[in-house]
C-alpha cells in the first residue's frame, strides 16, 4: 500500500461533521434591542396609550419605559443557523452527511477505497468552513435596524466543526513500504551470530 488514508484523519473529520450538524441548531446570533429599537418602541406605546389608554395604564407605561432603557445592547433571544436561514442550514446538514459518511465508510470497512481517496473531506470541509465564516462575517440584517445580532456559541461551534473536517482530510496519508530485499537478507545473515565473550 503507498498511501493509506490515515484512521485519526477519519476520525477527525467525522467528529468535525458531527459537531458542525449540532451546531445548526445552536444559537448562532443573539437577538438584542439597538437604541433606535428601544426609542421606536416608546414612542408606539406612548401613542397607544394616548389613544386608548387611562391614567392607570399611563403610570404602568413610564415604569416600563425605564426597564425598557435598560434593555438596549442586552440579549434578548437567540436564533439559530436553522430558524436564520433554513437554504443554507440544509446545503451544511448535506456537507456534514457526506463528509461523515466519506470519513466512516472507510474505517467500517478496510481497503474498501483506492489510495488518495478522501480529498473529497477536503473539498466538502472548505466549502462548509466558507459559508460559516460567510454568515459570521456577513451576519443577516433585521429590517428597520430595531434589533441587532451577535455572534454566539453555534457559530464558533460550526466554525470549529469545518475546520475539523478540513484537517481530517490534509491528514497526512500512512505510507507502508514493502521491506527491503537487502535489509531482510542481512537480517538473516545476523540471525546466527552470537556476541563473543
Amino acid at each position: 500500500m503507498a498511501g493509506g488514508r490515515s484512521r485519526y484523519g477519519q476520525v477527525v473529520a467525522a467528529l468535525g461533521a458531527a459537531l458542525l450538524a449540532v451546531s445548526v441548531y445552536l444559537p448562532w446570533y443573539g437577538v438584542s434591542f439597538t437604541a433606535s429599537g428601544i426609542a421606536y418602541t416608546q414612542r408606539v406605546g406612548e401613542q397607544v396609550i394616548s389613544q386608548y389608554g387611562n391614567a392607570a395604564l399611563q403610570g404602568y407605561l413610564a415604569q416600563l419605559h425605564a426597564s425598557l432603557g435598560s434593555l438596549a445592547g442586552q440579549e434578548i433571544a437567540s436564533v439559530s443557523a436553522h430558524q436564520a436561514f433554513s437554504g443554507l442550514a440544509i446545503v451544511l446538514l448535506v456537507l456534514a452527511a457526506l463528509a461523515l459518511l466519506d470519513a466512516l465508510f472507510p474505517l467500517v470497512r478496510a481497503n474498501s477505497l483506492p489510495d488518495g481517496a478522501g480529498a473529497s473531506l477536503v473539498l466538502l470541509g472548505a466549502v462548509a468552513c466558507a459559508c460559516v465564516l460567510y454568515r459570521m462575517v456577513d451576519p443577516p440584517t433585521p429590517a428597520g435596524g430595531l434589533v441587532s445580532l451577535s455572534l454566539r456559541e453555534g457559530a464558533w461551534l460550526g466554525l470549529g466543526g469545518s475546520l475539523a473536517m478540513l484537517a481530517g482530510g490534509m491528514w497526512p496519508r500512512v505510507h507502508v513500504r514493502a521491506p527491503d530485499a537487502r535489509l531482510d537478507t542481512a537480517w538473516r545473515g545476523l540471525s546466527g551470530w552470537t556476541p563473543q565473550g
